[in-house]
């Protein structure tokens, strides 16, 4: 088990994007160990549960994590962008040590808290070393790019995704959720090749990237992380395809992670998972050998 990073020591708490459909009945290994970086037992979670219609949602969420020890959880009722002005939900986002941002609709979520302080003291606290996990809409906005909509497809095409801001917790990675269930492979690769710089993440239901402060991720749950690179592309037709055409990108890299796998962000490299790491370590790398 890591230690909660609930102390300001220089490093940004852990982003956990969940695909979305987690368990909430049986393990909750994803909200497990959400609770445990956060402090369990002294735990604060901040819940927002703006992206989701459902009145049931903050509470439910507020069950979960009380169940699983949390020492105290409240949610936010963000409905409207003057709501995020309001200073009691300030205060109670300055002393969170988690952070927890529902599911429903990204473009919804965007609209509501992008450019408001809610928004400002989420990326503050995450700098500071708290942890923001989010599902599904919730996953989508934590990079600098969100993927806002567009059609499942296997192959990539030009227009078969649409892109908004998201709050920033990230400039490295862009992802997209729900992955293998609802067949986005396709509008993942499309994303990706606007902005090769940036490494898509496919997060399947029930499963979560925790991306540590050293970026490095690892995947806890019951399906996969796809994980696309770019950055070494030697060809693409998107900068002159047609609407809708089908789009080639030469030189892509595509590595398929279940539980207990890492990835390291900043190398752009996988590794198979090792009993024997804590949550988000790497092995010691000296020259060509590795511990």
């Amino acid at each position: 088990m890591c230690p909660a990073p609930i102390e300001d020591d220089g490093k940004r708490g852990f982003i956990i994007p969940i695909g979305g459909g987690e368990d909430r009945v049986k393990e909750m290994a994803i909200h497990r160990k959400f609770v445990e970086l956060s402090g369990g037992p002294d735990a604060d979670i901040v819940v927002i549960p703006t992206a989701s219609m459902l009145e049931e949602t903050g509470p439910d969420y507020h069950r979960i994590f009380s169940e699983l020890g949390a020492g105290k959880v409240e949610f936010l009722p963000i409905a409207q962008r003057s709501d995020c002005d309001n200073p009691e939900f300030s205060e109670m986002l300055d002393n969170a040590t988690g952070i927890f941002i529902t599911g429903g609709n990204q473009l919804r979520l965007s609209a509501i808290l992008g450019g408001t302080l809610v928004a400002q003291r989420i990326r503050r606290r995450n700098a500071a070393g708290v942890p923001v996990a989010g599902t599904s809409a919730g996953a989508s906005i934590m990079s600098e790019h969100m993927v806002a909509g567009g059609s499942g497809s296997t192959a990539p095409a030009e227009g078969n995704v649409t892109l908004a801001p998201g709050i920033g917790l990230t400039n490295a990675v862009i992802i997209d959720q729900h992955f293998t269930q609802r067949n986005r492979l396709g509008r993942l690769l499309t994303a990706s090749s606007y902005n090769p710089f940036l490494i898509g993440l496919g997060i399947d239901e029930d499963t979560a990237a925790f991306i540590g402060p050293e970026n490095v991720l690892e995947v806890v749950g019951s399906g996969t992380v796809t994980v696309v690179d770019a950055s070494q592309l030697t060809h693409s037709s998107m900068w002159d395809a047609r609407p809708g055409e089908a789009l080639s990108l030469l030189g892509l890299r595509l590595d398929v992670l279940n539980e207990g796998c890492r990835y390291d962000l900043t190398a752009h490299m996988a590794y198979p998972p090792d009993e024997h790491l804590a949550l988000c370590a790497l092995p010691v790398t000296d020259g060509d050998n590795t511990a």
